[in-house]
């Protein structure tokens, strides 16, 4: 069964720059990833501090895959100082 989930970010007013730059490292690695389906991050064009990462897997094996890499493990112990809120939902195609 496929997951999709939606993360979105609230930078910090003065680290939004450095939030964008840290996101956008995990688009390609993770797009290459075995069982990524996809996995897009927007910007919010009316309240730029917001983030959202959509991304979609072929299961809960290849998301599991996906917090073991490199990239997941550099964004993860890095990102918390440029973040003000950070929250996930599990999307489900109707």
């Amino acid at each position: 069964m496929n997951i999709i989930k939606k993360v979105t970010f609230i930078a910090n007013d003065d680290s939004i720059d450095k939030m964008k730059d840290l996101l956008k490292t995990m688009v390609e690695p993770s797009k290459n990833e075995k069982g990524c389906l996809s996995y897009e991050i927007y910007q919010l064009k009316e309240n730029p501090a917001k983030f959202v990462v959509v991304e979609a897997w072929e299961d809960e094996e290849a998301l599991e895959g996906h917090k073991t890499t490199e990239h997941y493990k550099y964004y993860k112990s890095n990102f918390e100082p440029y973040c003000k809120d950070k929250y996930s939902d599990d999307l489900e195609i109707i």
